[in-house]
């Protein structure tokens, strides 16, 4: 399809060797836990893809990042899954190094040695519990000399075995005693900090989506960003830009496996012409709803609106993309199933996307509220 090959020319371009590095790898192999392409994509310059070039990266905007990821997510799901976390992590961060005084020097020191390390950061936000409070952390933190003590686990957490860091959401004690929001970075080998099997299903295996916990780890107060009466909305943006983020590059790698499997289905001509024009137009239009909420974002939308815009765009996306696996199987046919279970695989990956949060039932009220003016409140 030349929408997928542009988009492998684009990764290509920007992660020169990635493409053809992951495409020698046998599928079953390349989506296997303890697969190399997590150390493929590190090498080839992956940490650096949205870093801003001034911290030594290559500076992609939104649109470009969810066109890569469509080509990453062609050739392994896992993958996409995995640096998804990345990315939107390294996102949100720089949005805010961006703006004087946000952040601390120690957290911009980290931030400098990301593109150059190269260092994969992994994510400690929501879980993958239907109907739990995606704002909710579950990682606490307790006053400590110079710092805090955190203790509670993230499961599954995508990098667990390759991360250099590991950014949480944290619940820190108020000035009057109430938990508020926080996030923490802190190194992958600080004491107390393990990582334990989870991940039990074959499909998105090479992830390495496993239980990272925290055992009275102690992290710095330099190393905790925070609100403040100065920045009162300073974990509001992070959190809006992170969320934003996140829901499009997951969307998008998603949206690549969907998209290798009806490039098969055209490739070898399965079906009618219009079975296989429908099928192309499931996927073309899910991933269009996509690049069209990543250039208002990349235009300037920001808060509440971007968050509703990529939602809506992912929800439908969500729909169209398992659509389209399941007919693509169909249309491979019976002796394709029975020969190999690759497509199998690739169509059974496009399904957790459902799983990301928030679930699409969760959020259906708080976005018809928008719609008629309310604010955007999830859960």
């Amino acid at each position: 399809m030349r929408s997928l090959e542009l988009a492998r020319d684009l990764a290509e371009q920007r992660l020169p060797g990635l493409v053809k590095a992951l495409a020698a790898i046998p599928y079953a192999e390349r989506e296997a836990s303890g697969s190399q392409v997590i150390g493929l994509f590190r090498d080839h310059g992956g940490a650096g893809l949205l870093v801003p070039t001034e911290y030594g990266g290559l500076g992609v905007d939104v649109l470009e990042a969810v066109r890569v990821q469509r080509a990453v997510g062609s050739l392994s799901p896992s993958l996409a899954a995995a640096t998804a976390m990345h990315h939107f992590t390294v996102a949100m961060l720089y949005a805010l190094a961006a703006d004087p005084g946000r952040l601390t020097d120690a957290v911009l020191e980290v931030l400098h040695d990301v593109a150059p390390g190269p260092r994969l950061m992994a994510s400690g936000w929501a879980e993958g519990r239907t109907q739990q409070n995606i704002l909710v952390p579950a990682v606490t933190a307790t006053r400590a000399d110079g710092g805090y003590l955190l203790n509670g686990s993230k499961k599954p957490c995508s990098l667990a075995g390759s991360m250099d860091l590991l950014t949480a959401s944290i619940a820190v004690p108020g000035a009057d005693g109430t938990p508020e929001l926080a996030l923490a970075l802190l190194p992958a080998s600080s004491p107390g900090l393990s990582v334990h099997p989870f991940w039990a299903n074959e499909v998105l295996a090479a992830a390495e989506s496993d239980e990272v916990r925290l055992d009275g780890v102690f992290v710095p107060d330099e190393l905790v960003i925070t609100t403040s009466t100065e920045d009162p909305h300073r974990l509001e943006d992070l959190q809006s830009a992170g969320f934003a983020w996140f829901e499009l590059l997951a969307s998008a790698g998603y949206a690549g496996a969907a998209t290798a499997l009806a490039d098969r289905v055209i490739e070898r001509g399965r079906g009618s012409t219009a079975d296989r024009a429908d099928l192309a137009l499931k996927v073309e239009s899910a991933f269009a709803l996509l690049e069209g909420a990543a250039r208002t974002l990349r235009d300037g939308q920001q808060g509440e609106a971007a968050v509703a815009t990529v939602l809506v765009a992912r929800y439908a996306a969500q729909e169209s993309l398992a659509q389209a696996a399941d007919r693509s199987l169909e249309l491979l046919g019976g002796i394709d199933f029975i020969r190999s279970d690759e497509n199998t695989r690739l169509a059974a990956a496009v399904r957790p996307l459902a799983f990301h949060p928030p679930g699409r039932a969760s959020a259906q009220e708080p976005l018809l509220k928008w719609f008629t003016g309310e604010p955007l409140e999830l859960s």
